[in-house]
């Protein structure tokens, strides 16, 4: 059965939830789309299924109107993009691999041009190469209270390169084990659009597995509608979830999300691709049983970090207490919102009762965090403890982060003057912080568009990484151990 079969033709049991309202852009006609902006009758929307017959409030189906517009502007432009990410990633590997553009030029006359391999450990991703360091912080060993957050960010980052190269970083570079790294499969689009990868980190004193989810590659137009598909499911006694996040951790279609596989059915037997949540649940299970000390963290920018913190969300859905026991602690970058005000209590009371640290990690203007938007439309809700770091590197703990939902034009140009100063910063940061915190000439560009639009590079994994760095200790310590909640490491 073709890729793009398995699992189309289906309706999903939303028996599992309360309530739901899930979007089928596949099949939106034009006038239905526009009728819904007048419009509160639900019913007759074949591209809106939902347990409410109507919707009164003209600002969801506002939200509606958009998202539905924006997936399937991302089903048209899919093949497109991808061929445009590719060529713009052979060009930088390109440039990287002959030195710059002139020694292409020289190469090119002498016919001596170095010609990149996407499939080697040597070629770097979109992201990869707006952040080329592969080495960890030497300063940072374990036992430091940094460390987990340090490795965590890392990870995140490698996550977006290919297998070669993730193999090769961890087994060469940090001297671990690489355990996998795998595709998963998304019932509602299809394809295998979830990526992941697991390595083990083991020592005299520590046995530790990193489970990294892959955060949105700025091509892959799968994963953005994963981002913007604002589908909710309401569990109950749980709250409402981002539909377009569960879907790509692992929903099922015909079932939704029960607690385990029916590994003979028919249609798990035709999938293509296992699915997230039910795969990695499994292999954690047989790494976890191997020493009764080794524990887990998640980890994930963006994307990936709505997934890393749903994760633990499902398994306690299923009351699987055991791998929760296990779980050290969740760490995400850049994450947006995944749940309601409701689901928010619901976790943090989980995380308290299996003593499981979620740190979220939100640097100066970075546009995803703010999304989906908190307000009476949406009602999406962050939790945990957020650290918030500024543009000097300056972190403290923060009920939310400043600017919850971006745009605001009083906030507009505080934050272009503070995306002027990461531009300069760029050229003065190896100066004061040391030469592996210099920035590339391709970070440099992109920061740019950060003087229009100061939400974008401020997404960028080198904030991030250089923020678990050089955020001061204090910040990991829990509350009573704790004097202060603010770093004092300051770029002068």
């Amino acid at each position: 059965m073709g890729e793009t079969v398995v699992g189309m033709d289906m309706e999903c049991n939303k028996d599992f939830s309360a309530s739901y309202m899930l979007l089928k852009p596949e099949e939106v006609g034009f006038f239905d789309l526009m009728h819904i902006l007048f419009s509160s009758d639900m019913e007759k929307r074949k591209f809106v299924d939902s347990s409410s017959a109507t919707e009164e409030s003209f600002g969801r189906r506002w939200i509606i109107f958009l998202s539905i517009v924006a997936q399937k502007t991302l089903s048209f432009v899919s093949k497109p993009l991808a061929t445009l990410g590719s060529a713009i990633e052979m060009g930088l590997n390109l440039l990287s691999s002959n030195g710059n553009f002139f020694n292409l030029i020289y190469n090119s006359i002498r016919g001596r041009v170095v010609i990149p391999d996407k499939e080697s450990a040597d070629f770097f991703s979109f992201i990869g190469n707006l952040d080329k360091r592969p080495e960890l912080d030497s300063n940072i060993k374990h036992g430091d209270v940094r460390y987990n957050a340090a490795l965590s960010m890392m990870a995140s980052k490698l996550s977006y390169e290919n297998q070669p190269h993730i193999q090769n970083t961890v087994t060469h570079t940090w001297k671990m084990e690489f355990v996998g790294f795998y595709d998963y499969w998304n019932d509602y689009q299809g394809k295998a659009t979830t990526q992941a990868f697991i390595m083990r980190d083991k020592g005299e004193d520590h046995d530790t597995i990193v489970v990294a989810f892959r955060g949105t590659e700025p091509f892959d137009s799968d994963a953005w509608s994963s981002d913007v598909d604002i589908s909710w499911y309401e569990i109950e006694g749980v709250g409402k979830i981002h539909g377009g996040f569960m879907k790509a951790l692992g929903l099922q279609k015909s079932v939704g999300f029960p607690k385990d596989l029916d590994t003979n059915s028919e249609l798990n037997l035709a999938r293509p691709k296992p699915l997230a949540y039910y795969d990695i649940r499994e292999k954690l299970y047989t790494l976890l049983k191997e020493n009764d000390k080794t524990k887990f963290i998640l980890t994930g920018h963006s994307l990936g970090g709505a997934l890393a913190i749903l994760f633990p969300a499902v398994l306690s859905i299923h009351d699987d207490k055991w791998l929760l026991r296990k779980l050290e602690g969740v760490y995400t970058f850049g994450q947006p919102r995944v749940g309601n005000h409701t689901f928010g209590d619901y976790m943090k009371n989980e995380m308290v009762e299996h003593d499981i640290r979620y740190f979220r990690f939100v640097y100066g203007n970075d546009l995803v965090p703010r999304l989906p938007y908190d307000d009476n439309a949406l009602m999406f809700k962050h939790f945990g403890t957020c650290v918030y770091s500024n543009r000097h590197y300056q972190a403290k703990i923060v009920a939310e982060e400043p600017n919850k939902n971006y745009f605001s034009p009083l906030k507009a140009i505080p934050m272009m003057g503070n995306a002027i100063g990461e531009l300069v910063r760029s050229f003065t940061i190896p100066r004061s912080m040391g030469p592996e915190y210099r920035e590339g000439g391709f970070l440099r560009l992109f920061r740019v568009i950060g003087l229009v639009i100061p939400g974008v590079p401020a997404h960028c994994p080198q904030d991030y990484v250089n923020a678990t760095r050089l955020t001061s200790p204090d910040i990991f310590l829990p509350p009573k151990e704790s004097n202060a909640t603010t770093s004092h490491t300051k770029i002068q």
